[in-house]
């Protein structure tokens, strides 16, 4: 139509400069109609825009309110056959199981413990020999290195190793034995 109407502008000036008034009259008629139908069709485009627009705003939403239907289906299956007391219930169960499992495994670690505590003294004893054996002997080396120099034992260590003499062995294992219960 835009082009029908330059068309129509090139004929009125032809017509005009023929001296053809009438003919441009009449053309230009034409020319006015033509662009009303122009200013129509642009106006009956956007209307249709506008309902296409409605018309797929409709279907997302029909779409939406099947997909809500389907979901609330779901939701209303899944709450009917949910057990609310039976799972309680269960997890009740499971809790008075869970209990029972940890009061047999603290058992069991006690009654272990209780039958390892025989080697546990032992090894100790043995450790502690290994132990003095090596601080002997770089007692013995560092004598050697130090060579003239004084020694003199100060009182507290004198007593300290007067009353440890005293105490005859099982009492000190004893005596080590509570003190690490203690801790």
């Amino acid at each position: 139509m835009e082009q029908q109407e330059k068309k129509l502008i090139a004929d009125i000036k032809k017509a005009a400069k023929a001296g053809q008034m009438n003919a441009c009259k009449v053309m230009a008629k034409d020319l006015v109609r033509t662009r009303r139908y122009v200013q129509k069709f642009y106006k009956m485009r956007t209307s249709l825009q506008g309902v296409a627009l409605r018309i797929q705003t409709m279907s997302s939403n029909q779409q939406m309110s099947t997909a809500m239907r389907g979901a609330t289906k779901a939701m209303k299956s899944m709450n009917t056959s949910m057990n609310l007391p039976g799972m309680q219930k269960v997890l009740m169960e499971f809790e008075k199981e869970s209990e029972m499992m940890d009061m047999k495994e603290d058992l069991m670690n006690d009654a272990i413990d209780d039958a390892m505590e025989d080697d546990i003294e032992d090894d100790e004893e043995e450790s502690d020999q290994i132990v003095q054996q090596v601080l002997d002997e770089i007692g013995l080396q560092l004598n050697d290195s130090l060579g003239a120099a004084p020694q003199t034992v100060t009182e507290q260590s004198a007593v300290a190793e007067g009353a440890a003499d005293a105490m005859d062995d099982d009492a000190a294992l004893q005596a080590r034995l509570d003190s690490l219960r203690k801790e």
